[in-house]
């Protein structure tokens, strides 16, 4: 994130100034006689997490999860009543997994609202979210654009923060950007809403020390693979994250200390501010410059300690 900072300034204003809110959301009317014709292709991009919420609706705003995500939640109920009131189609920016599945499980229990999760492949885990009367939502709206960031990466590899690093350093923010998928040696391609490819495209020339192009690509041409992982068990005496994830990470708990002080550490995509925050089965830790971590099977052992399955992703 600290990238940001190198952005020049009368950069980032003129990109945040094509942006119609260029905060948490775009709420931006989808008007079918303007917009482009919807990809024909685009049902590969449905999140599976919208199909797979579908008759769950054990789920309410009050209790757990943080303020700034239960204020996401709420805002776009809002969005989904209001549209459905004025017949009309909105769209949010890319949201986390967990915005996304709430919101989907309330907005389900709504009269006369239809939702579609685009994030432009299946297992995409970043979704944009377009909320409309039934009526007025009869087809995939073409809100997410796919490009392709090649360049020579064989002696030089760049990580998913590398590739993000960069992109944000040209003043985008965050919920602009949707998944990542690395290419290995020649590259990544990324997930983006429409309205910046043609900046990223003349803007963004170098990832790390690595010159690079960036061109717009179909979302039908994607490749896509499982990420690479690797498993193994820790014994621990408590849950807390800080004794946990330092094992996963293979880091002191001093050190993951300083990473949570820095706001660097975050479970479930939400910033954890506190060291003795306890975790548990399926918990997702990401640390800035360290990769994600997720907590697999949870054992507590005959002396009351904890065997912990964790899975590093490489």
């Amino acid at each position: 994130m600290a990238s940001m900072s190198f952005a020049q300034p009368f950069l980032k204003r003129a990109v945040l100034s094509s942006i119609p809110n260029p905060t948490t959301f775009s709420f931006i009317k989808y008007n079918p006689s303007l917009s482009h014709p919807p990809l024909t292709f685009s049902g590969v991009g449905i999140c599976h997490l919208a199909q797979a919420v579908k008759g769950d609706t054990e789920i309410s705003l009050k209790g757990g999860g943080e303020r700034g995500s239960n204020e996401e939640v709420k805002h776009i109920i809002e969005m989904a009543k209001r549209a459905s009131l004025r017949r009309e189609v909105l769209h949010t920016d890319f949201l986390t997994p967990p915005v996304l599945k709430e919101s989907l499980m309330i907005i389900e229990k709504l009269a006369d609202v239809k939702t579609i999760a685009q994030g432009g492949y299946p297992e995409a885990e970043r979704c944009r979210l377009s909320v409309g009367h039934p009526d007025v939502l009869t087809t995939d709206p073409d809100i997410v654009a796919a490009l392709s960031i090649s360049g020579n990466f064989g002696f030089q590899p760049c990580s998913h923060g590398d590739f993000l690093g960069s992109i944000l350093g040209t003043g985008i923010v965050r919920d602009k950007v949707g998944d990542i998928l690395l290419q290995g040696e020649k590259g990544a391609h990324v997930l983006v809403v429409p309205d910046l490819v043609d900046f990223l495209t003349m803007s963004l020339d170098k990832v790390g020390n690595v010159p690079v192009t960036c061109k717009k690509m179909p979302i039908i041409a994607l490749e896509y693979e499982p990420p690479r992982t690797k498993t193994f068990k820790t014994v621990e005496a408590s849950m807390r994250i800080d004794s946990v994830a330092s094992a996963g990470f293979k880091i002191s708990r001093s050190k993951l200390a300083g990473l949570i002080s820095d706001g660097d550490v975050r479970v479930n995509w939400v910033t954890v501010t506190k060291n003795n925050t306890t975790i548990r089965s399926g918990d997702m830790i990401s640390v800035s410059g360290k990769g994600r971590l997720k907590i697999g099977e949870v054992n507590e052992t005959k002396k009351g300690k904890f065997a912990v399955e964790l899975i590093r992703f490489l």
